[in-house]
């Protein structure tokens, strides 16, 4: 009797790049939320603007380390530029930023309480939605609609 190997998978999570409507898509999940939003019409732009979250610095001192990914030589690696923390969401509407995240990497946790601090102190009451699969993406949909619907009813009071 044989043995059956199974492997685990090792490395970064690679999602398939997908082109629909002339736009090229990190994930087959960016493009089914980007078809839901256009079927509903609801009006949103795909990776439109890049947040600063933490500036770039020089870091003037000295820093023995190896290099990120733990290889190379113990050595001084300070005396340099650091690049800034930077985030891009997926989906960028009238009141709503979407990302749609099927599998996160390792620093998308941290990046993503960054990215809802600076929210909370720059754009205070954009509404974030984060669908990690296609169910959640329809109910991301229902929501901004019905959010929509609410913002349309105020108006109307207020204009009578």
């Amino acid at each position: 009797m044989r043995k059956i190997r199974r492997s685990k998978k090792r490395g970064p999570v690679v999602s398939k790049k997908v082109t629909y409507d002339g736009i090229n898509f990190a994930s087959g999940l960016e493009k089914y939320m980007y078809i839901a939003l256009k079927q509903n019409g609801i009006k949103a732009v795909y990776e439109n603007r890049t947040f600063v979250l933490i500036p770039g610095f020089y870091f003037d001192s000295q820093s023995y380390e190896r290099t990120a990914n733990a290889k190379g030589e113990y050595k001084d690696r300070g005396m340099k530029s650091i690049q800034p923390i930077k985030y891009t969401p997926d989906f960028e509407g009238e009141g709503f930023i979407i990302e749609c995240k099927g599998r996160a990497n390792e620093t998308f946790s941290m990046r993503w309480k960054l990215f809802k601090k600076h929210i909370t102190e720059q754009l205070p009451g954009i509404v974030l939605y984060k669908p990690q699969n296609q169910k959640e993406c329809d109910k991301t949909v229902e929501l901004i609609l019905e959010s929509q619907k609410r913002l349309r009813d105020k108006n109307i009071e207020k204009d009578k």
